[in-house]
């Protein structure tokens, strides 16, 4: 029988992933997909971590750009994010899987504080978490919440979903058909080629603290278990060329 390459995963999704294309905000469809991808990897007893963007409810730049308060459109941003959590938290316990919305914010009616301690306990259990409001603080991304959050649970690595795009390109592959696909970068390739893998903060913080990173296709059905059984798909970033170490 074959047994999982990682142990333990952080899965990285935007708040675009979950967007309707008909204007939804929420797509049940999509949400449903994303529960199942998730469902397939974790009866293979790997345990989950999650961390979601906003994206699809509030762009944090926008209103910074229209003259809002920085603090202030990030912490709206954080909220947005719990939105999410509890959406994707129904469509994964509508499929049985034990499940727990973990919060940067304190927000005790809806979810649980984030406590390092108390997320690996859940996840010793089987079941999957949530980390939501990013790191609770603003001026980071989501990217960043992913990365302190994989560092804090030790996983054993990132996966990256990317709408549409199955790993990392030297330019983007929607515009420059011509664009070439990486299968394997180190930390330093993709912070000098300034590469779309995460922002730089997180990328650095992943390659301080030795986190592989995998950049993947969120809408290929069956590629997250795909990457946690082995498989080389999308692109590795790591510290040294030809492997997560």
């Amino acid at each position: 029988m074959q047994h999982p390459t990682f142990g333990r995963i952080l899965i990285k999704l935007s708040g675009e992933q979950i967007k309707g294309s008909d204007g939804e905000v929420v797509s049940y469809d999509m949400l449903d997909y994303l529960a199942q991808e998730i469902e397939s990897v974790h009866r293979h007893g790997v345990a989950v971590a999650v961390v979601i963007g906003g994206g699809n409810i509030w762009r944090g730049n926008r209103a910074i750009e229209r003259g809002m308060d920085a603090a202030q459109s990030h912490y709206m941003g954080m909220l947005s994010t719990i939105i999410n959590a509890l959406a994707l938290q129904d469509a994964l316990e509508s499929r049985g899987l034990h499940t727990r919305t973990m919060t940067a914010i304190k927000m005790d009616e809806v979810a649980e504080p984030y406590i390092r301690r108390r997320a690996t306990r859940h996840m010793e259990k089987g079941r999957v978490i949530i980390l939501a409001a990013g790191t609770g603080n603003p001026y980071f991304t989501t990217d960043s919440a992913a990365a302190l959050r994989a560092a804090e649970i030790h996983a054993d690595v990132i996966l990256m979903a990317k709408n549409g795009v199955d790993g990392i390109y030297s330019a983007d592959p929607r515009r420059h058909p011509e664009a070439t696909r990486f299968d394997h970068l180190t930390y330093m390739d993709a912070l000098n080629r300034g590469l779309a893998v995460m922002d730089s903060t997180a990328l650095t913080f992943c390659m301080d603290n030795n986190i592989p990173i995998i950049v993947f296709n969120a809408l290929e059905p069956g590629t997250i278990e795909r990457i946690v059984m082995g498989e080389r798909v999308g692109t590795l970033v790591s510290k040294e060329r030809g492997g997560p170490a």
